[in-house]
């Protein structure tokens, strides 16, 4: 594939950065993520689908999809993350107490990983246009948030969705994402009885046109006043 001067390719960049003369390089140019697209929507289509239906199976490919793209690429913490994501759902698909357990530790060892391998270079590294470091968080808090109590990770839920929702990246990602973030943001909020907060997330994202728009508007019909 022919490449312009302009445009270094991923292999260049990754080289010399770790010659230690490329970082310049690697924030002036997004830097797309090696795993194929299409596979990485293939994931991403049956962990949401895994996530809405709660279906065992479809929580077991999820997770062994992503398990698959983040032993391919174990340097991309969404990759990671979403892995971890979808192990720690598998809890939801057994009776025995100690694989319950060792599920959920297993994906949230998994996302705690990916967490810590953020740093600046993540903002350039982009899945769907989303850069890592959003995304890598969004993960992560949208799991914690959920977790039951004994596991300790809602406060650094909470932190993790106003660190996605505050960094400056944020304005710029792509509407379908914010837009899910700010829905994240409005159940938080309505389930730590702040119905005004949430009623102002959810017409953001109503005023916004984005996908969510229409599920937004029922869920703003269902607030308590």
């Amino acid at each position: 594939m022919n490449t312009t001067p302009s445009m270094p390719t991923r292999r260049a960049l990754l080289a010399a950065a770790a010659a230690g003369s490329a970082a310049p390089l690697m924030f002036a140019f997004p830097l797309q993520a090696a795993v194929p697209a299409a596979d990485h929507e293939a994931a991403l289509r049956q962990f949401q689908q895994a996530a809405a239906s709660g279906n065992a199976t479809a929580i077991g490919s999820a997770a062994e999809q992503f398990g698959r793209l983040a032993a391919s690429e174990p340097g991309d913490p969404v990759l990671l993350a979403y892995s971890g994501a979808a192990t720690a759902m598998r809890a939801t698909t057994t009776m025995l107490p100690w694989r319950k357990l060792a599920f959920a530790d297993d994906g949230l060892a998994q996302i705690d990983k990916a967490l810590a391998m953020l740093d600046a270079r993540h903002d350039a590294l982009l899945h769907r246009q989303v850069p890592a470091s959003l995304e890598t968080r969004f993960v992560a808090a949208n799991t914690f948030l959920r977790m039951p109590a004994m596991f300790n990770r809602h406060p650094r839920g909470v932190r993790l969705l106003d660190e996605v929702l505050q960094h400056p990246l944020f304005a710029s990602a792509p509407l379908p994402f914010r837009a899910t973030v700010w829905m994240l943001a409005a159940d938080q909020a309505a389930k730590d009885r702040r119905p005004e907060h949430a009623r102002q997330w959810l017409q953001r994202v109503v005023a916004s046109g984005a996908p969510q728009a229409a599920q937004a508007q029922s869920r703003l019909q269902g607030l308590n006043p």
